[in-house]
């Protein structure tokens, strides 16, 4: 028996490692995925009033914090029991579009296309940003507009592009600039075209990797994802749903207030991630997958006509249901797609420049729940407070953390289908590494244990002989 560790997992957010074990003939017996940062939001957040979380929560991540500000200042509303004004929600979609597109510029430019653009057996002194300068100058300068586009609409609106202060309990603290809205528009046309380009190109490359479409995370689990009343793609608001591996649907138009209804949290004994699952189903077996392939999957389409356009081929090309971890990259382009035209469709409203932008209210309830789909998946924030708006209880369940089944599993199956232990290659190893990769994990949102996790340590001797371990739970 022996062992691979990948230390660190490269290109994404946070830090992992990946254990590979080897039996006696060299294949892989087992693989997997641990996290090994933790975090404490839940725990340190206790006695501080409610309207303070939005501003602390947005620091859990300096790369996804419009997403926790929103789902924060959304749990927020409900403990105000209040209707937010319709142009503060509309800047709020506006805001979260811009982060979607930002941030599916950072994964599929920034952090994948290495693998993707280069190839998976690259050598991995230029199998990085330099690399694609070199090979791909005119698709890097594309995603590195494409990312600033969404960061200086971020700025535009909320002041700062990393932890804004602009979106507050009630609604937003400032009305938008006209001259913002018109500089905004302007700017949407060029950063469609880079989508377009995008999608083009990769629409031609992605039949180059029919062995990752096979074994990255190619297995049947349940998808869920924030639907609309008549079943389209939602990003900033709706109701849950669920669909199984086939397409059926397993529950639908579940409220934010009602996804404990749905939605179990068990702990792991070797990563700091919880691992939440559906709950009718228990664990393990209600294994689910959320963020872009997962929403595509959920949704009867985007509602805006170039991003159903491209779902239109993408199902043409890959099924309605969508199982291959590898299509997440694809998904995310669509989503830039759909995210830009909800732009323009937002910004085309005058109402978006109304100057009643908040609702002022007390504590008028005791709990309050905010959900929205993060660029990664499905993002909760549950709040309780006392009779003085103090946070007595918080659970967060992040994007991440929907995923920790699927990708534990999609980690064995990558190792097991490239892993020799007879001839191990870079280019294998990177193959594992680039199944997480396709999930974009944020391992720094990710990592809230619930309670105390379970936790096991091995006494291993130099020959990997396990002499003893030490379990708690």
């Amino acid at each position: 028996m022996s062992k691979i560790t990948i230390d660190h997992v490269t290109r994404i957010e946070g830090h992992g490692r990946i254990t590979i074990r080897l039996d006696d003939a060299g294949k892989v017996s087992d693989a997997r995925f641990h996290v090994t940062q933790v975090r404490g939001f839940e725990r340190f957040t206790v006695g501080r009033p409610y309207y303070e979380m939005p501003s602390i929560t947005s620091r859990i991540c300096g790369i996804c914090p419009v997403s926790h500000l929103l789902a924060s200042s959304k749990a927020c509303d409900e403990i105000m029991a209040v209707r937010i004004p319709a142009a503060a929600r509309q800047l709020r979609e506006l805001l979260h579009c811009a982060q979607i597109v930002q941030s599916h510029a950072l994964s599929f430019f920034h952090l994948s296309a290495p693998d993707l653009l280069l190839g998976m057996d690259a050598d991995p002194a230029r199998r990085n940003i330099a690399g694609l300068l070199e090979e791909h100058p005119d698709a890097l300068r594309d995603g590195i507009a494409l990312r600033r586009f969404g960061q200086q609409v971020i700025e535009r609106l909320a002041r700062e592009r990393v932890h804004p202060s602009w979106v507050v309990p009630g609604g937003v603290n400032a009305p938008l600039d006209p001259q913002a809205r018109e500089k905004t528009l302007a700017e949407i046309p060029a950063a469609a075209a880079i989508v377009a380009r995008t999608l083009a190109l990769w629409k031609r490359a992605v039949s180059d990797f029919p062995d990752e479409i096979d074994a990255f995370s190619n297995f049947p689990t349940m998808y869920c994802g924030l639907v609309g009343p008549d079943g389209s793609l939602r990003l900033y608001d709706g109701n849950l749903r669920f669909v199984g591996p086939d397409g059926a649907m397993v529950a639908d138009q579940v409220r934010p207030d009602d996804y404990a209804s749905v939605i179990g949290e068990a702990t792991l004994p070797d990563s700091y991630l919880k691992a939440p699952y559906y709950l009718p189903s228990g664990h393990p077996e209600g294994i689910y997958r959320v963020g872009p392939l997962a929403r595509l999957n959920v949704a009867d389409r985007c509602g805006t006509p170039d991003a159903d356009r491209e779902l239109d081929e993408y199902r043409s090309r890959f099924g309605r249901i969508v199982q291959s971890g590898f299509h997440y990259h694809y998904a995310r382009l669509i989503e830039a797609t759909y995210a830009l035209e909800r732009m323009q469709e937002l910004l085309d409203d005058p109402a978006i420049l109304s100057t009643k932008v908040r609702a002022h209210a007390g504590v008028n309830a005791s709990e309050g729940t905010g959900i929205i789909e993060a660029p990664r998946g499905t993002l909760i924030h549950h709040y309780r407070v006392d009779d003085n708006g103090a946070i007595t209880w918080a659970n967060l369940i992040v994007a991440t953390g929907h995923n920790n089944l699927a990708l534990g599993r999609g980690v064995l199956q990558v190792a097991q289908r490239f892993v020799d232990g007879k001839r191990i290659t870079e280019g294998a190893l990177n193959r594992v590494s680039a199944l997480v990769r396709a999930y974009d994990p944020c391992l720094s949102c990710s990592t809230h244990a619930l309670g105390m996790p379970a936790l096991l340590l091995e006494l291993r001797g130099p020959d990997d002989e396990l002499l003893d371990t030490i379990a708690t739970s």
